[in-house]
């Protein structure tokens, strides 16, 4: 066909769906594949490019809604340690890139469908597109199954198990809960907002708060006024808070010691995907 006059193609970004949830996409499946070329997060990040934080993020995030670990971490020895990708990383990888060859097939087959139908703006359709994918702000990502549902004269508990130790509660409206159609034994993906998470170091401490996660200080970063605090769970799975520095250092928190995520179970949002 001539250049001039070659039809415009639909382009997208994919993002998975499956029963990882939606947390894959270009950017960070490169940063899995310059993870696995170099062993390192920091040589990795400067590979894609992103910044060193951003990478630590994605790797949390992506790590918190798989079913199972797709890095191995090592700290200490002479370079401080490295990271790799499990086998189970390498398969979402190869995953990934096959759904994504499928995907710009089906982009270039329903631009022709709407080039028959008589539609000529692809643009307006890649539009539509976009405004239906969904982003959120909070820090904390999660894809649990439903183990608990229990009606209350007002409210609505779920109780979601995350991974083989840990469960988290949520309140919501019984109009919320009939919406998302929640079953035991059903998805859902819960997000919580770093700010809504508090710190506690003391096993005897006690709140009123239904949330607590217990896990290994992995990362301080420091901000002018606030620190972001991430925890390591069991699995592999992290939550992150953000307090203030003097917060910090009354908790004594660094590198390695332990503490506990505390949050309310209304501070939890759910979601669920068809």
């Amino acid at each position: 066909m001539d250049q001039n006059t070659r039809q415009p193609r639909l382009f997208g970004k994919l993002e998975v769906s499956t029963e990882f949830g939606l947390f894959l996409g270009d950017t960070r499946i490169r940063l899995l594949q310059e993870i696995d070329r170099h062993g390192s997060i920091s040589q990795a990040a400067k590979h894609v490019p992103m910044s060193y934080k951003a990478a630590w993020d994605a790797v949390d995030a992506m790590n918190n809604l798989a079913e199972s670990p797709l890095l191995d971490r090592t700290t200490g020895g002479k370079h401080g340690g490295g990271t790799r990708l499990t086998d189970y990383g390498r398969r979402v990888i190869h995953l990934y890139q096959a759904l994504s060859e499928q995907y710009q097939s089906s982009l270039d087959k329903l631009a022709e469908r709407v080039r028959e139908l008589g539609g000529d703006d692809i643009g307006e359709l890649q539009g539509l597109l976009r405004r239906m994918s969904m982003k959120t702000s909070a820090r904390n990502q999660f894809v649990g199954t439903v183990t608990g549902l229990r009606e209350g004269v007002v409210d609505f508990e779920v109780r979601l198990r995350i991974g083989a130790e840990n469960q988290i509660v949520a309140v919501i409206t019984g109009d919320s809960a009939e919406s998302l159609d929640l079953r035991i034994g059903s998805e859902v993906h819960a997000f919580v907002k770093s700010s809504s998470v508090l710190l506690l170091t003391d096993p005897d401490a006690r709140t009123s708060a239904r949330n607590h996660l217990w896990g290994t200080v992995s990362k301080i970063h420091h901000s002018p006024v606030n620190s972001q605090v991430t925890l390591q769970l069991t699995d592999g799975k992290t939550v992150t808070a953000v307090i203030t520095h003097e917060s910090a250092d009354n908790l004594e928190l660094v590198e390695g010691s332990h503490a506990c995520a505390v949050f309310k179970a209304s501070s939890v949002i759910l979601a669920t995907f068809n």
